[in-house]
This record gives structure tokens, sequence and C-alpha cells, in this order.
């Protein structure tokens, strides 16, 4: 087993002024025996984590490891849900090759990754209040480069431009998901070019029919989501996506382990 980081960096939050060291990238391995159902291939596999620990007292506290199992799955072949909208591959780290924060950044620069974040978190909760579910690229350029890259999770996949994104989940999403409210985050934090936050859990919604092209139902359900970020310049360049989606269809009585276990 091998950890194949590509980012690390810490900071004190500002949801209640702790200190979170965060850590992204894969767990690399040979898939040689079946784990949670998943029959094993014995080939390599990749897990892409994110992991977020709080640090008091130089001790850990607590922490959050977010995994991606369906990406798992779809490299033995498994594909548990409909085929997704955007694209499924092992995912990069960021395209300057910078991520990894072992030294102390400037701080001047970690304020501007939060503040940007900030802001387009603010636009975002003004997107829900609206309504508006098919909004335009204008309403993401203040925040994105416009060939901005989204690494969401398997099952959604990755997509690439601001149009784009928006055509292969930001639509789908809000078109496929009503009853939409935002829970806050347990930790929010930004060093250098690079921020993250998480949520347990950040979302509730209620499928209204269409999102991962599945039915509607009638059951509010909760998404745990890991957000992490780069910035370049003014504007936000990369974001790698974590959602626990088994979680989020074992609430509607969809186990998706149990499945593929007993097919």
């Amino acid at each position: 087993m091998q950890r194949r980081q590509d980012i690390f960096f810490a900071g004190t939050s500002e949801i209640n002024q702790t200190d979170w060291v965060v850590s992204m990238g894969h767990l690399m391995g040979l898939f040689d025996h079946p784990w949670l159902g998943i029959p094993a291939s014995r080939r390599m596999s990749f897990l892409r984590y994110a992991e977020f620990l709080c640090v008091e007292n130089q001790r850990i506290t607590r922490g959050a490891f977010f995994c991606d199992l369906i990406g798992v799955m779809h490299q033995q072949g498994i594909h548990p849900l409909p085929p997704q909208t955007g694209a499924s591959f092992v995912y990069p780290g960021p395209k300057t090759h910078d991520g990894l924060l072992y030294e102390t950044s400037d701080t001047e620069e970690s304020v501007k990754t939060l503040k940007l974040i900030n802001r387009m978190i603010s636009d975002h909760d003004q997107l829900y209040r609206s309504g508006n579910d098919l909004p335009p690229p204008e309403q993401l350029s203040p925040c994105w480069h416009e060939d901005m890259i989204w690494y969401g999770p398997a099952g959604i996949g990755a997509t690439y431009t601001i149009p784009r994104y928006q055509e292969q989940h930001q639509h789908p999403f809000r078109k496929g998901l009503k009853d939409k409210r935002f829970n806050g985050h347990l930790s929010r934090l930004a060093e250098g070019n690079y921020a993250g936050f998480f949520g347990w859990p950040n979302l509730t919604n209620t499928p209204s029919g269409g999102f991962l092209g599945l039915p509607a139902s009638d059951q509010a359900c909760d998404m745990r989501v890991v957000d992490i970020y780069r910035r370049e310049g003014e504007k936000l360049a990369e974001n790698w996506v974590f959602i626990d989606l088994p979680w989020w269809l074992k609430q509607q009585g969809l186990d998706i382990l149990e499945r593929t276990a007993a097919v």
C-alpha cells in the first residue's frame, strides 16, 4: 500500500478557531482480497481520499476521512449507477504541482484565498435563495476561471470549463434535487493558494428525479461533502470534490455495496 499525497496544508478554521491539517490524494495498492463486497481483481487500484485532522495541544483530537468507494468499483469494472455525466479516470493533483505545503505560507495569500472561498459560498447561497436551477455562466465567472476543472465523485465524474461544468454537474444537480438546505461546515480553512471545507452533513435535499439517473423520492437525505480548492491569481482554478454517495443512496433504501455483493 502506498499513500500518494497530492495536497497537504494546514491552518486555523474560521468556524471555531481550531487548527486543522488537510491531506488529499490516493491510497494505491494491489486489490488482492474482496473488500466491502467488491470482488478482488488482483490488479493495482487507487482509492481517492481526503482527510481533515484537528490538532489541539499537539495531539489529534478528531478527524474526518472521506474516500471514493464508487471510484474503486469503477476500476474493477463494476458500475452500480447509470452512466455518469462527467468523465471517469484517476484524478491528478494540482496542475501546478505545488500542493504539498510543508513550509509556512504567506498569510496574506491565505487570507486572500479564504476570502474568495467565502465569496463563492455567498454566491451559491444567493443562487439557492433565487430558485434559479439553470444559472448562466456569468453567475460563476466572478469566482472561477473559464477553464476551471471540477473533479467530482465517481457517479458524477469530472468536467472542464464553466459551461461544461454547468452542463454536466451544476444543472443536473440543481434540477434533480429539491428542498435543498445548507447545514454548515465543521471546518473551513485556507493556506497559500489552497483551501478546503467539509460538513457532517453539509447539505440536506430530496431527489426530484434525474440526479444520478435515478427516480424521484419523498425521502429527504443528508449529503456529507468535502471541497478542496486551488486558487490561481484572482479566481479559483481547480476543485476536488468528495460526496458520500453510498450513504446518500442508502438513506433512500439503495445499498450499492450490499447489492454488489449479492450479484
